[in-house]
């Protein structure tokens, strides 16, 4: 696999962007990773970086995403927090990944049995956790139709509170970054949400957060 040139990158549209990472994650799943020489691309990159895509995933340690997209150095920026909620240090990543450096798609990942998710559905208080799992409140409460035993001890609250609160973050992205959004509309870059099955090693996109103009 060839290290990521700027040319190379230029000629990826976000819909071809979006389908490099599904091809990623089946090789992983089927255990069919790509043989790199990293230290090759270590010299490769060391003049300059040309990813292809922004993602933002949690922190949980079996969520990174070089590994479940079967990607090398100079992929992709990986942008990782608890919960995977924004911030404005966060916003101002993206565009740095996008406007400047050139990235063609933005991935909000989130993943099955999420600590942080569980945390905010038991409404827990714990120094600066308390802030960020606040972030994360307004999907606990959108949901709906789960109306007993709220909390972390119900997976099928946990994973559907999962899944809002990966949609409102892509929502909360084109809204708070006027940067991208602009080119999300134009379609210089692309933008999807989905979640990571850490059983299975399976990543799912969600349809409903997809939007990639440029084909």
């Amino acid at each position: 696999m060839k290290t990521l040139t700027k040319e190379m990158q230029t000629a990826i549209t976000p819909t071809m962007a979006l389908d490099l990472l599904k091809k990623g994650n089946d090789r992983f799943v089927n255990n069919l990773k790509i043989n790199r020489n990293l230290l090759q691309q270590v010299n490769e990159t060391s003049d300059g970086q040309h990813p292809f895509a922004v993602i933002l995933s949690c922190i949980d340690s079996r969520t990174s995403v070089e590994l479940i997209f079967d990607q090398g150095l100079g992929d992709v920026f990986s942008v990782r927090i608890a919960g995977n909620i924004i911030n404005e240090d966060i916003l101002g990543s993206m565009e740095f990944g996008c406007k400047v450096a050139g990235a063609k798609i933005i991935v909000v990942l989130g993943h099955s049995k999420c600590g942080a998710i569980k945390g905010a559905c038991d409404h827990v208080e714990m120094g600066n956790l308390t802030a960020l799992l606040s972030k994360i409140q307004p999907a606990v409460y959108e949901e709906k139709t789960v109306t007993e035993q709220r909390n972390a001890e119900n997976s099928e609250f946990v994973e559907k509170v999962a899944m809002i609160n990966v949609k409102k973050t892509v929502q909360a992205i084109m809204e708070r970054s006027p940067i991208l959004k602009e080119m999300i509309a134009t379609g210089t870059i692309g933008i999807v949400g989905g979640s990571h099955d850490i059983t299975t090693g399976h990543v799912s996109f969600f349809d409903d957060t997809q939007l990639l103009v440029s084909q």
